[in-house]
């Protein structure tokens, strides 16, 4: 073997193994990632049917972090989908999204046996929930 087909051989070798890192790395950290609730009213034991933190400020931007964090991976940036997963903007506004996000949220969902999306309840707290939500009615374009 010659010494060009040997640097050739390395240089080939060195480029796939950034490649393949790149794509180990494209999603992030895959983990669940704590979402700091710091400033939000606490909701107790019970949980809420209806987005007690509508319309907060404080919600927002916490549910914009958590939902970076936890979201956007599957779901995309700003929760515009690449087609991975549903496009969380066109979710119903409002309570009448609510039940439909809160069951999916705490829940997941399996489709012939594959999660589609993994059970958040026990993870996040029903606060970070809620200010996901927030995010998402202030992300939210009509259909």
């Amino acid at each position: 073997m010659t010494s060009r087909t040997r640097a050739f051989i390395a240089v080939l070798l060195v480029g796939c193994s950034l490649a393949g890192a790149g794509r180990v790395l494209a999603h992030g950290d895959v983990a669940p990632q704590p979402v700091d609730t710091t400033g939000l009213d606490p909701l107790g034991d019970g949980w809420r049917d209806k987005n007690p933190y509508r319309g907060n400020p404080t919600a927002l931007k916490i549910g914009t972090s958590g939902f970076n964090q936890n979201c956007a991976r599957c779901h995309g940036l700003e929760a515009v989908s690449g087609g991975i997963a549903p496009d969380l903007r066109y979710l119903d506004k409002g309570e009448e999204g609510d039940e439909w996000f809160l069951n999916r949220i705490r829940h997941g969902y399996t489709q012939n046996g594959l999660t589609k999306m993994p059970a958040f309840e026990g993870i996040l707290s029903q606060e970070a929930m809620w200010a996901i939500r927030t995010y998402l009615d202030f992300r939210h374009v009509d259909n």
